[in-house]
């Protein structure tokens, strides 16, 4: 008689080990991803012959290297900390363990797992444990979304084409959203770029000719009748040296002058070629910030005016967001001046208010006097406001220019300073009648008097 084999009685044994210690099997319903603000529930379904010991929730973080326990339902204390379904029909084999986030966060995003343990047949001291996974996606729609313009203020260039790039940001959203542009409605066909082109991330200031000499800002009337810079621009009488006369307007309304609209021969009719490029980066909070740009050689002639749209797709919105701004030149900027009548010693102030219309870019302002230099001895000054500290009368009568562009147009406003005698500040050896002063007159008396005393002695 042949001996048995040892396999057989091998697999008899495992066979058996296998009844003893029974069967797990432990599965997690998959989830779609959902919105921040939804409830979900978590779901751990389970098979088994056995008896069961405990079933304990985690979620999983920093890279699965923490653990933090949600859940915990020991059989043995009968102890249930969330909800759990079906635990005591053993005859069914089949078990179920939910848990609800009733809110979910972005916080909340990432994988969980449910682990799941059962006792050994042969003995309650060993426990058989199985376990399943899943991941949690959570999607946060954009809460915010803007247009800016790269590199701004920037001056008006009439002499050299310039690169002009949009850039729309938007905030809060997870995951990263589609961002594209729009001109006038229609959609921009954009040539995709990984790095920004070159000269599109600085705007270097670049020199124009003098402002006097500008034809381009002169009265057509005085550019036609003589050369350029021979005339003044503004033939008014001089100033008066002396204080202003009292009158009920202190300032003097100067006609805007509006830069000419001839461009040069760099300006071209066709279509321009724009270029795109995006990037996103994470933000603290989980969300990721997507910043879009598009740049183009910027044309005044066409794009003046020009509506241009930053529109944003998301899984977690049901329609598109948009932000729109439309290119516009400065135009006749509004300057006011405090105090309203200026006298001698005062402080002024000539700020410029805004425009008649919506200005986009932003622009850049720089303050001249007319025919010399500013009151610190500066040839001009940047800055929406301009500071004369303590005006003196040699003032009264000067003339100021505000020039206020942007890459898509310049303009000129000029405003005249009337400053009135302040009688806390004494006057000088003269007034204005050119008379001596009191303490002047005095002496003189008394030096003729003491005269005719001497003669008559």
């Amino acid at each position: 008689m042949r001996a048995m084999s040892p396999l057989p009685l091998w697999l008899l044994l495992w066979h058996l080990r296998h009844l003893a210690l029974g069967y797990l099997t432990v599965s997690i319903e998959p989830l779609p991803p959902v919105v921040v603000g939804d409830a979900v529930t978590l779901k751990c379904n389970f098979k088994t012959d056995g008896k069961m010991r405990e079933i304990v929730w985690y979620r999983v973080t920093d890279g699965g290297t923490i653990k933090q326990k949600i859940f915990t339902f020991d059989a043995m204390f009968s102890t249930n900390f969330s909800q759990m379904e079906n635990y005591r029909k053993r005859e069914d084999l089949v078990y179920q363990s939910t848990v609800r986030l009733p809110e979910v966060r972005i916080s909340d995003n990432g994988p969980y797992e449910c682990h799941v343990g059962i006792y050994d047949r042969a003995t309650r001291e060993k426990v058989v444990l199985a376990s399943g996974n899943v991941f949690l996606n959570v999607m946060a729609p954009p809460t915010s979304i803007s247009v800016l313009a790269a590199d701004t203020p920037a001056p008006f260039s009439r002499y050299q084409a310039q690169n002009f790039t949009l850039v729309c940001v938007v905030s809060g959203g997870k995951p990263a959203p589609l961002v594209y542009f729009k001109r006038d409605g229609e959609p921009i066909e954009a040539t995709p770029l990984p790095e920004p082109p070159a000269g599109a991330s600085s705007w270097a200031p670049r020199s124009l000719l003098h402002r006097d000499l500008d034809d381009t800002k002169m009265p057509k009337s005085l550019a036609a009748d003589g050369e350029l810079g021979m005339g003044n621009p503004f033939p008014t009488a001089d100033p008066p040296r002396g204080l202003a006369a009292e009158r009920d307007s202190v300032t003097e309304t100067i006609p805007e002058t509006v830069v000419s609209r001839e461009f040069p021969r760099w300006v071209h009719m066709a279509e321009p070629i724009y270029y795109f490029r995006h990037t996103h980066a994470p933000v603290s909070d989980g969300t990721i910030e997507a910043r879009a740009t598009l740049t183009w050689t910027l044309n005044p002639q066409i794009d003046n005016e020009a509506l241009f749209s930053c529109e944003v797709k998301h899984p977690a919105l049901s329609m598109p967001m948009q932000s729109e701004v439309t290119l516009v030149a400065p135009k006749g900027p509004k300057i006011t001046m405090t105090p309203t009548r200026a006298r001698v010693g005062d402080t002024v102030r000539i700020l410029v208010q805004g425009f008649q219309n919506e200005v986009f870019p932003e622009p850049l302002f720089t303050w001249t006097r007319v025919g010399s230099r500013l009151l610190d001895g500066s040839a001009e000054h940047d800055g929406k406001e301009l500071v004369l500290e303590r005006v003196p009368a040699e003032l009264n009568g000067s003339m100021y220019r505000c020039t206020a562009q942007n890459p898509l147009g310049s303009t000129d406003t000029h405003t005249r300073l009337i400053v009135f005698e302040n009688p806390n500040i004494p006057r000088g050896p003269e007034d204005s009648n050119g008379s001596l002063p009191g303490h002047c007159g005095f002496r003189f008396v008394l030096a003729l008097t003491l005269t005719v005393i001497l003669e008559l002695t």
